[in-house]
């Protein structure tokens, strides 16, 4: 699975060439990153696609020094069940 990244989120596109999943995210005013979204078709739910969104996202934010604000539910619940990645949080 490849995952395409841009300025505000994650993504992959599925055979047909449609997004498929994603994680968005934008820059807070404090200079962290608000975790918005995440979204994943019923065609790779079950898969671990969400997890591996967020440990993209994780990783794109600590590479590029910066903190993480989860807002969605699931990104919220995924640092949660990652301790380990709690150093990211704002």
């Amino acid at each position: 699975m490849e995952f395409i990244y841009e300025a505000e989120r994650i993504y992959v596109k599925n055979e047909a060439g449609r997004m498929a999943a994603e994680v968005t995210f934008h820059q807070r005013s404090d200079g962290a990153m608000s975790i918005d979204h995440t979204y994943v078709s019923p065609e790779l739910r079950g898969r671990g696609v969400a997890d591996r969104l967020l440990a993209a996202a994780a990783e794109r934010f600590r590479r590029r020094g910066l903190k993480a604000a989860p807002v969605c539910s699931y990104a919220a619940a995924w640092f949660r069940d990652h301790p380990e990645e709690a150093d990211l949080l704002k």
